[in-house]
């Protein structure tokens, strides 16, 4: 980019002038940035810098955020090709973070995906690719469903390619190793290894020196560039020893050939790469189940009676399919004819089968069982629950712990370090050790490139992670990062909200108490103002009144945020809420209402008044089961030493009853969503890890400030966009599995670190030769290739055992 060209950030919510000075002032801060300015009319930000532009524009994006502000963004995953070891990853990582317009980029080697958040008005997923094509590497940007199944069918052929490519190898490195081993004196023995190397290394072996030479054109270094120098340093050693050996024993040097060992270092590395890609193809089987669940066709029913068979991707929304016994639902819809029942167990985890009638929703992937029905689609495509699940558990395996920041800044300087190891140990052994001391150099060089595997580490993190958020998956908890994965362990307090998540969610009125002469044109207000609002206790007033009351269009609604809703109808104010809204608006209660009250609070019921603008016109109560997981779960959160405490809404008798009869720690009542989140911030300022449970508009603000958030699946769509977790089946038991998950998985990672920095720190000293002072042994270039090629799929392999573990 030229000097000081300006570069435009648009911006939203800058509304005002006050707000542009705000932002200016914040850009005023950054180093890096030459100059700026806001411009309200255009609602962007123009900078300019010296250097580092796509530094500048990071770090204003982070700034603007931070004042309150935001910057249109697009976030994307897209499938990363030719990488072949974790050095890539981060060689392509810092590609992408490189360019003008890149807010963040994350490349995780273990599923081959990036997850790129730009600012389309800067870059293109255009220009993103020829950047890391220009690296070496290729992003593969079109996103429509054949575009996914091309991207799995070239990892598939790539598959297959390296599986020829070992068996061949495999052909030629038997007899190499035999004759190395056992016939070195043998006539042209020599010759016939050359022979023998040659394809191996050129042909099948081939991949690791044409990556090396792309790295080395962008004064870069990877795995390639360790297996390229190594074998080919050994094969060239190797074709002098060969061809003028007696010129070398003229100048003191009595060398073997190591055709053998750089030929079989490739057979092995070959092997470990071909059971490093399966047994990572395994860490996404959660993924594959997921979008195994959706068939291919589907029966529809047209207007005329005529049933059609018709891809899936043809099915439009409003389109009615026939579901028959045995098969799976394709999209999502509504049930219009029918009744049957329903293995939900792929999506919620529960293996209960739902019963299905008309009116009921039905969802993508679940299996029908024994009758026919038919529904009407509503959702179809990637708007789907089956879809969103798949994305969110694709974005959170994608996603990156917080441990793995250490661990790529370790993988970028990784190679590099090995270079500097390999070339001291052949300084020291050439000058210290006498007349082989060259040759011993030299081996002791190609060993320790060879069994040097940054592979482990980089795979040690995501594996785990990947596994993990698939076994979640599984059991209908849905993790949308590796943060939380790996935080959820720490939890030592956990909020519950009251209504939907400790309850059923699904309040019924008990009773409904006039305190004036009943008029239907009361009931058809009241009805009307509860109609609008989303609240599951005006749904169970609006449920309650809609056989009897008539839907007045003309009434204005505004909802009061943890007090109730307001309805203004002929130009007279009505309320409907608890009894902090009735005392804020002056209205004196009875001695009849208060006694009706205090009976109805007494029953752990909630009460609800509705008044107009001078008194009390009616009470009514309504009830909420307590679910029969609740309890259950409350144990087992002591079990594991973590205080629970509820936060609701609701009034003091009603919340007090609850917690007795959960044994809650500590609770609060007539709580205001504004509170919810004071209270999380209360908790997190004493030390506590904090963790937030709810369903609702109105625990947003509280599930943002949790340190973990977790989202009931029957809730709002908001609290499960703003939440880190989703418990689909809204079963509060699921929560102490995903801390168990969370356990697990932290311990695999430590596992799979542990062993990949044990390997390395050991192995590339033995290599170097420090044991050769002590008790003469010295590593063969050929097993430092098996035990490099073995690391990684050790790691892997430590994470599959995730799948193994039982969270109940």
């Amino acid at each position: 980019m030229k000097e000081s060209q300006s570069i435009a950030i648009p911006l939203l919510h800058v509304d005002s002038e006050h707000c542009a000075m705000v932002v200016d002032k914040g850009l005023s801060k950054i180093k890096g940035i030459k100059s700026h300015a806001v411009e309200l009319n255009n609602s962007r930000a123009l900078i300019s810098a010296d250097k580092y532009p796509e530094e500048a524009v990071q770090s204003a994006v982070k700034e603007i955020r931070d004042l309150g502000y935001d910057v249109p963004t697009v976030s994307k995953n897209f499938a990363v090709t030719n990488m072949s070891c974790a050095s890539c990853a981060g060689n392509t990582e810092a590609t992408l973070n490189n360019q003008v317009g890149v807010v963040k980029a994350e490349v995780n080697y273990a599923n081959t995906s990036a997850k790129i958040e730009y600012i389309p008005s800067l870059t293109s997923a255009e220009e993103l690719k020829k950047a890391v094509q220009n690296a070496g590497y290729d992003l593969i940007i079109d996103e429509s469903e054949d575009a996914k199944d091309s991207v799995q069918q070239i990892k598939e052929n790539q598959y297959q390619a390296l599986k020829k490519r070992v068996f061949g190898s495999l052909l030629f490195a038997i007899p190499l190793f035999i004759i190395g081993m056992f016939f070195m004196d043998m006539p042209y023995a020599n010759y016939i290894m050359w022979f023998l190397a040659t394809p191996m290394l050129f042909y099948y072996g081939r991949q690791f020196f044409v990556g090396a030479y792309k790295q080395a054109k962008h004064r870069s270094a990877n795995m390639d560039t360790l297996v390229a120098l190594s074998t080919g340093t050994a094969y060239m050693f190797s074709v002098i020893v060969t061809l003028f050996p007696t010129y070398l024993h003229s100048k003191g040097i009595h060398a073997h050939v190591y055709f053998e060992a750089s030929g079989i270092v490739i057979a092995f590395i070959l092997i470990g790469k071909l059971l490093e890609e399966k047994a990572k193809g395994n860490t996404s089987s959660a993924i594959k189940k997921l979008m195994g669940l959706q068939p291919k066709s589907v029966v529809v029913v047209r207007e005329d009676g005529a049933q059609e068979e018709i891809p899936i991707s043809s099915v439009s929304v409003g389109d009615v399919i026939l579901v028959k016994p045995g098969s799976r639902i394709a999209v999502d819809g509504e049930v219009i004819s029918g009744n049957s029942y329903v293995d939900e167990s792929m999506i919620s985890g529960e293996p209960i089968a739902v019963s299905k009638r008309v009116d009921d929703d039905v969802f993508a992937g679940t299996i029908n069982q024994k009758g026919s029905f038919q529904f009407r689609a509503k959702k179809v495509g990637s708007d789907t629950v089956l879809a969103q699940i798949i994305k969110m558990v694709e974005d959170a395996q994608g996603s990156k712990a917080p441990v793995q920041k250490l661990v790529d800044k370790i993988a970028s300087i990784f190679v590099p370090v090995v270079l500097a190891i390999a070339i001291v140990s052949f300084a020291l052994w050439w000058a210290l050790a006498g007349e082989n001391g060259f040759t011993q150099g030299l081996i002791a060089f190609v060993t320790v490139l060879v069994i040097a595997c940054p592979c482990a580490l980089g795979l040690a993190t995501p594996t785990a992670i990947m596994v993990g958020v698939g076994k979640g998956a599984e059991q209908g908890i849905l993790i949308k990062d590796a943060e939380s994965l790996e935080l959820a362990r720490k939890i030592n307090v956990l909020i519950l909200d009251k209504t939907g998540t400790i309850t059923e969610g699904k309040p019924a009125v008990t009773e409904m108490k006039w305190f004036v002469e009943e008029q239907d044109s009361l009931r058809n207000i009241l009805y009307s103002i509860e109609k609008s609002s989303e609240h599951p206790l005006a749904d169970a007033i609006a449920n309650y009144l809609k056989d009897d009351a008539t839907f007045l269009s003309s009434i204005s609604i505004e909802n009061l945020s943890g007090e109730g809703i307001e309805g203004v109808y002929e130009g007279e104010t009505y309320s409907i809420g608890n009894q902090l809204l009735t005392k804020k608006r002056n209205i004196q209660l009875s001695e009849q209402a208060d006694v009706w009250i205090n009976s109805q609070l007494e029953k752990a019921q909630t009460v609800v008044l509705l008044s107009n603008s001078k008194q009390l016109l009616a009470g009514i109560a309504i009830a909420d089961k307590i679910k029969e997981s609740s309890k259950r779960a409350i144990e087992a959160f002591h079990t594991d030493h973590i205080q629970v405490h509820m936060l609701t809404g609701d009034n003091e008798q009603t919340a007090q009853a609850v917690a007795k009869e959960l044994g809650i720690d500590v609770y609060k009542a007539n709580v205001l969503p504004a509170e919810k989140a004071e209270y999380v911030k209360e908790l997190q300022s004493k030390g506590f890890v904090v963790a937030m449970v709810g369903d609702g508009i109105n625990d947003s603000n509280a599930l943002a400030q949790a340190d973990v958030s977790i989202a009931m699946g029957k809730g709002s769509d908001i609290a499960m966009d703003v939440a880190k977790m989703t418990i689909i089946s809204s079963d509060l038991s699921k929560i102490p599995n995903a801390i168990r998950l969370s356990a697990y998985t932290n311990t695999a990672i430590k596992q799979n670190l542990f062993w990949a920095f044990i390997y390395n720190l050991i192995g590339i000293p033995i290599a170097a030769g420090i044991l050769y002072p002590i008790n003469g042994f010295l590593l063969d270039p050929m097993w430092a290739g098996a035990a490099m090629a073995l690391s990684s799929v050790s790691v892997v392999s430590n994470s599959l055992r995730l799948k193994l573990k039982k969270l109940s």
